[in-house]
C-alpha cells in the first residue's frame, strides 16, 4: 500500500495532486504548526490580467497554531467572483464551478474539511477512487521526530511504501525508511502544458485553471505526467 501525507493547500497546483494520485491512501497533515505566506490559504488563477492571487483569510492564524486549531473565514464572496469573472468563457466552467462553490462554502470551516472536500469532489468529478484522512483524528506518538511520525503513520495503516514531495530529499534518508520495511519515493512533475486561451502558456496555476480548461480526460493525462524515484 502507497502512503502520502501533506499538509493541507486550497486548491494547490498540479504536482499537490499527482501526490494524491500516486498513493493509495493519502493523509491530510493537519496537526502540523500553521505556516504563513505559504499556500494553505492562497494560490493563483489566470485573471484577464495575467496571474492572479487569491486568498481566503484564517483568523487568528500564527505559526504557533495547529492548522486543526484554525479554520477558514466565511468571506468567501470577493473570490467566488474573481474566479467567475476570470473563467466564465472557459471551456468547463458550468461543470467546475459549482464545485469550487461548494468547497469554498462548506459549512465546516475548519482548514482540513475545506481542503478535503475539494480534493474529494475534484477526484470524484474525475472519476478517480482515492482516500482521505486527516491525521488530527489519529492516534500516533506525535511528539516524535518528523520522520519517525511518517513512519509511523506508514506502519498503522500497513504501507509498504511512502511518497513524498520533492523538497523531502533534503529532509528524509531513503535507508531510515528501508530499515523499517518502507520504500521512500519521491514524486517528481514532468512539463504540463495545456490550452488556457491565450497566447503564453502562465505555469504552476491553482488546479482550477486546469479543471476550467481540460477535459477530465486532459485532467487525468496531466496528473499522470510525474516519475517516482
Amino acid at each position: 500500500m502507497k502512503l502520502a501525507v501533506m499538509q493541507p493547500y486550497l486548491f494547490p497546483y498540479i504536482g499537490y495532486f499527482q501526490l494524491i494520485y500516486a498513493a493509495d491512501l493519502f493523509l491530510i497533515y493537519d496537526d502540523v504548526a500553521y505556516i504563513k505566506q505559504g499556500y494553505i490559504n492562497r494560490n493563483s488563477i489566470l485573471s484577464p490580467n495575467g496571474a492572479t492571487r487569491f486568498t481566503i483569510p484564517v483568523p487568528g492564524a500564527s505559526s504557533n497554531k495547529l492548522i486543526s486549531e484554525l479554520a477558514f473565514s466565511e468571506d468567501v464572496a470577493k473570490v467566488l467572483r474573481t474566479i467567475e469573472q476570470s473563467y466564465s468563457k472557459a471551456p468547463y466552467f458550468e461543470e467546475v464551478f459549482p464545485m469550487i462553490r461548494g468547497a469554498l462554502e462548506l459549512g465546516d470551516r475548519s482548514i482540513a474539511s475545506v481542503c478535503q472536500r475539494s480534493f474529494e469532489d475534484i477526484f470524484s468529478y474525475l472519476g478517480l477512487k482515492k482516500q482521505f484522512k486527516k491525521t488530527s483524528e489519529l492516534e500516533y506518538n506525535r511528539s516524535a521526530s518528523a520522520r519517525d511520525r511518517l513512519i509511523a503513520l506508514c506502519q498503522q495503516f500497513g504501507a509498504d511504501s511512502y511518497i513524498n514531495a520533492p523538497g523531502g530529499r533534503k529532509l528524509y534518508a531513503k535507508q531510515d525508511f528501508a530499515e523499517k520495511g518502507i520504500d521512500l519515493k519521491f514524486v517528481d512533475s514532468l512539463l504540463v502544458e495545456y490550452s488556457q486561451g491565450g497566447d503564453e502558456f502562465a505555469p504552476n496555476l491553482s488546479i482550477i485553471d486546469m479543471l476550467m480548461n481540460c477535459s477530465p480526460s486532459q485532467v487525468i493525462e496531466n496528473m499522470e505526467r510525474y516519475e517516482l524515484s
